[in-house]
Order: structure tokens, then sequence, then C-alpha cells
């Protein structure tokens, strides 16, 4: 037997799989098309403190090995959330489970460091007062335009960074999850600075910068003119980043980026990821998330691997 459970910088997951931020809704739209039991947990779509409409529309478009987006954080708001979301989302995939709904991550995001600071606050005291919710840890996304400071992105600015990550450690105590941005020289003053801030965890990676062009029209296919790029083109960039990351860092990582079948996650957690997310591959196959499950107990077995934990690292040479 197998065993599955991994621990991710103190969230207990009874598999190493979990869903992208943004590709999974709140969690209860995929009932009835996925396997609930083969997730470790599943990861909300950003939440802020106030709702938040997202960018016009057109806003994705789909492009050879993925998808570009620019929904624009797109959310309902904290009260709505935790009045409605989480307690539905306990209920409705626990009743599909028939028994407790996996754990939540929820992703968190502002314009300032105080808008991140009160969302992980009010998550904070929830979980505090309802210890049978499924909110069990937070995905901080640092990808995000410091508004208060002239637009400059959170998570492009070590020293930034570091001020966010230790102003959010100080509002809870949920395991928390830094996810950080690509498109830096190089990921580890960044990991640090994660570090040295409290955080619990690192989520690896966001989507890539991107754009599409229209050329009959001359225009940018997206509204917003460039977005984020996911999907099975990013993937071998993904890997070299967590190989990166891993190599600087004592923290657990959550690998994201081109998760199409159990050899994708698997390359992740041999370069080092502790869990990794399922997200694009969602949208065109909800079957991913046993396929990939499957297929890590199966490679488990004919490597002799006794636990999934063990893949984490294990890269030869």
């Amino acid at each position: 037997m197998i065993d599955t459970n991994v621990n991710l910088g103190g969230l207990n997951m009874a598999t190493p799989l979990t869903t992208a931020s943004g590709t999974f809704g709140y969690g209860t739209e995929y009932v009835g098309a996925v396997d609930y039991t083969k997730l470790g947990a599943i990861t909300a779509k950003g939440i802020r403190v106030d709702p938040w409409p997202g960018n016009p529309m057109p806003r994705h478009c789909e492009v050879p090995g993925g998808l570009v987006n620019a929904i624009g954080l797109q959310g309902t708001g904290i009260k709505h959330f935790l009045d409605i979301t989480v307690p539905w989302y306990a209920d409705s995939v626990g009743e599909a489970v028939g028994g407790k709904a996996p754990p939540m991550i929820v992703n968190i995001w502002g314009g300032s460091v105080d808008e991140y600071a009160a969302v992980a606050r009010q998550l904070g005291e929830y979980a505090s007062a309802n210890p049978d919710s499924p909110i069990a840890a937070l995905e901080c996304n640092v990808s995000c335009p410091n508004v208060k400071a002239g637009g400059h992105t959170f998570g492009q600015d070590p020293v930034v960074l570091n001020g966010l990550v230790n102003a959010v450690r100080k509002e809870t105590k949920l395991p928390l999850i830094v996810k950080l941005a690509p498109n830096v020289p190089d990921i580890r003053p960044y990991v640090k600075a994660c570090e040295d801030a409290g955080a619990d965890a690192l989520a690896l990676i966001n989507t890539i910068p991107a754009m599409v062009i229209d050329i009959e029209k001359r225009r940018p296919v997206l509204a917003n003119k460039t977005g984020g790029l996911s999907g099975r083109g990013i993937h071998p960039a993904a890997v070299k980043v967590v190989y990166d990351a891993y190599r600087a860092t004592k923290l657990p990582i959550l690998a994201m980026g081109g998760v199409y079948e159990a050899k994708d996650a698997i390359e992740f957690m041999l370069a080092g990821a502790t869990a990794v997310a399922l997200g694009t591959a969602l949208f065109t196959d909800p079957d991913v998330v046993s396929n990939v499950y499957d297929g890590m107990l199966s490679y488990c077995e004919r490597h002799g691997f006794s636990s999934m934990s063990e893949l984490t690292g294990a890269l030869e040479g």
C-alpha cells in the first residue's frame, strides 16, 4: 500500500494533488465531474476584501500549448465568500464524497499591504472560530500591482515582497503559501525573502506574461491587451524554477504549470515539489485528477517507493 499523505508547510494533505487557483472556481463547480477523494486539497480562486469585477471581455484565448487569460482576479469579496461560498463548499463536496470535503487553500490578493493583511486576518479569525470549516491554508498571490506604491508588482522586488509576507504572517496562524511570479531573472532572492518573512511554503509558478494579436484586425485579442500563459507550453520552464527553488530553500513547494498527465506531476516532485496543482488541463479533461493520481501510484509501485512523499527531490544526477 502506497502512503499518499504529504505535509505542505503545516497543511496535511491526503494526496499530493490540489487544484490551481483560478481554474477550479470556489471548489463546488466540479462536483459530479471530478473525484474529490483523489485531491489532497482544493485551491479557491482569488479573494480580496471587496468584490472585484475583473477585466472586460474578451479575456481568454486558446493558443498552441495552452491558454492566455486576463480574467483579472474577478471575485466575490471576503464577506460573500465566508457567508455563502465556504459553507456551500463544505456541504456540497462533503455530500459528494460521503464525508468531509478536502481542505481548502484560499488564494488571497489586494492592491496594498493593508488589503492583504485585512483579508488574511478575516480568514484566520473565521478559521479559528469555525474549526470544522474547510479553510486550512492561505496562498498569497504576489503577482499584483501595489496600487498605493505606484503600481509596482509586489512579487518583482524582494524587499517589497518580504514586507508583504511579513505583514500577512502577523495576521494569521494559518499555513502561509506564497505564490511567486516566474518572470524574474533569478528566483532565489524571492525565495529567501519569503523564507525570512515567515512563509510556510512556496507555490511555483504563476502564469507567464503573454500576448496574442489578431493580425487581420491588427489588434490585441484580449481586451486587457496582455495576459498570462498557462498550459503544456510552460511546463519545462516551471520544472526549472521548482528545481532552482528547491536547492535554495527548505520550504516545501507546491508546483504547478502544465500538468496534464502523471509524468508531469512526477517531474515536479523529482525536481523538489512536495505537492502539485492541476490547472488548465481541468478545463478540457476533469478526469485528469484521477488519471494523474492513478499514474503516480503506478509509478511508485514500479519504482519501489513506499510513499509519494519519497518522490520529493529524488532526482538522480
